[in-house]
Parts: C-alpha cells; sequence; structure tokens
C-alpha cells in the first residue's frame, strides 16, 4: 500500500469507489494531506483482504471507512492526526 496520509482502496469499475475517491481528492485538497488510490485487484493479497469490501479508506496507516467516505468524519480524522 502507499504511504500516502489518505489511501483508497478501489477497483475498477466501482461506483462507490469512484464517490470515494471524489470525496477524499476534495478534503485533502482543501487540508493539504497527501492522498494515493491502490487497486485491490493489482495486489493478490489486497484483493484477498478486502474485495468484497471497497472502497476501503486508510488514514495514517488505520481503516478508517468501508464503502463510504463522510467528509466531515475524514477532515476530523486528519485534523486529530495532525494534532499530535
Amino acid at each position: 500500500m502507499s504511504h500516502a496520509r489518505v489511501v483508497l482502496l478501489v477497483r475498477d469499475g466501482c461506483h462507490l469507489c469512484e464517490e470515494a475517491v471524489a470525496v477524499v481528492r476534495a478534503v485533502c485538497a482543501q487540508t493539504g494531506d497527501t492522498w494515493a488510490v491502490d487497486n485491490v485487484d493489482a495486489d493478490p493479497a489486497l484483493r484477498a483482504e478486502y474485495s468484497d469490501h471497497v472502497p476501503v479508506t486508510f488514514v495514517d496507516g488505520v481503516r478508517h471507512a468501508i464503502w463510504f467516505v463522510d467528509e466531515a468524519t475524514l477532515r476530523r480524522a486528519l485534523s486529530a492526526g495532525s494534532a499530535g
């Protein structure tokens, strides 16, 4: 997985993944945090663990959300992580 602050696990053709990318892109543009997208189908280990749960969002390496990303909750998680 990427070492960006926010990482999204997605797969091609997933409408929920497209929605999650839009939320993460907008929030990280406002906060200045790094983010990346990893395709679960490109990594057998990720596919085995997360195949039925995409999109999966991680903040600072910790699972943050599955299926849906709430903008306010993501913003709070990023803010809380940068405070410590």
